[in-house]
């Protein structure tokens, strides 16, 4: 992937900052996958879900599998439902399900299909993934915060300002800097009279930021969601967003390890600006509106 400008200066400081100390003792992250698949079997007393699930590519072909499912309630399903989660290795082959949503509206049709798409585009992108000043930036349907369906193509026509943070990191300087510089610019270009921006942060956390959480996070912050979204999805499109706008985001021992971006998006969609790392001021953004 060819890196932005700027990008390697910022590298260094930025790509450890989210990860606080730990005693070396701290266990890493269970490894886990997104998946999608078809329940064939409900086992309410064993508290199994028994899923055939869609091939894990580059990890395991599709099969059908048994799986715990902790605090879900397994009577609500049953067999042919289609679902998707995050799977977990456990360990001791035992693997678990979280978050686990029945696609059952048009809303998550919507999200699977966009998310194919996009796995298929940066695919065929190759080395070329990462798009520069310049080009237009990719296309994209995610949950916003209210967990309604929300694609790029609905802010056509107006100007974005978008990054991706997510919302347990630790670290001041990095994902709540740039969250509290996102809600100045929103006050800025208020004050200003700027028409027709929008917002937008979208989490690399899909596994713990869902849309109730995205809903917290704004809520407790007293953020304006009226021009303002955050937004989340499938890992896999979520990673393909992070490859195309040239972001690095790893879960590391605690939490995660990423670089941060802000990028300026026209009303047609090219990307205008771009600035890495969280040290940018409001009136950077506020003068190119």
């Amino acid at each position: 992937m060819k890196l932005p400008p700027a990008f390697l200066v910022v590298l260094t400081l930025a790509f450890t900052a989210c990860s606080r100390p730990e005693p070396k003792t701290t266990a890493a992250p269970a490894p886990g996958w997104d998946i999608r698949g078809e329940i064939v079997g409900v086992q309410v007393a064993k508290g199994i879900l028994l899923v055939h699930h869609e091939e894990i590519p580059g990890f395991m072909p599709a099969m059908t599998m048994e799986f715990t499912a902790p605090g879900l309630d397994l009577a609500k399903f049953r067999e042919g439902q289609r679902i998707t989660a995050r799977m977990t290795d456990r360990g001791a082959d035992t693997y678990q399900l979280d978050g686990v949503r029945v696609l059952s509206s048009p809303d998550d049709q919507a999200v699977i299909a966009a998310a194919l798409a996009l796995r298929q585009e940066t695919s065929t992108r190759g080395k070329n993934v990462y798009r520069e000043v310049g080009e237009t930036a990719p296309t994209f349907t995610l949950y916003n915060q209210d967990g309604k369906a929300t694609a790029f193509d609905h802010f056509r026509g107006k100007r974005v300002v978008l990054n991706f943070i997510f919302t347990r990191c630790p670290v001041a300087t990095m994902c709540p800097a740039s969250t509290a510089k996102m809600m100045a610019l929103q006050a800025a270009a208020k004050k200003a009279g700027v028409k027709d921006l929008e917002l937008v942060s979208i989490s690399f956390d899909s596994a713990f930021d869902t849309p109730p959480v995205l809903k917290a996070y704004a809520e407790a912050r007293g953020i304006d969601t009226s021009n303002f979204s955050f937004l989340t999805g499938p890992e896999n499109a979520i990673r393909d967003l992070l490859a195309q706008f040239g972001v690095i985001a790893e879960p590391g021992e605690n939490l995660f390890k990423h670089t941060l971006s802000t990028l300026l998006i026209g009303p047609n969609g090219k990307i205008l600006h771009r600035v890495d790392g969280s040290t940018w001021a409001p009136e950077e953004f506020l003068n190119r509106l």
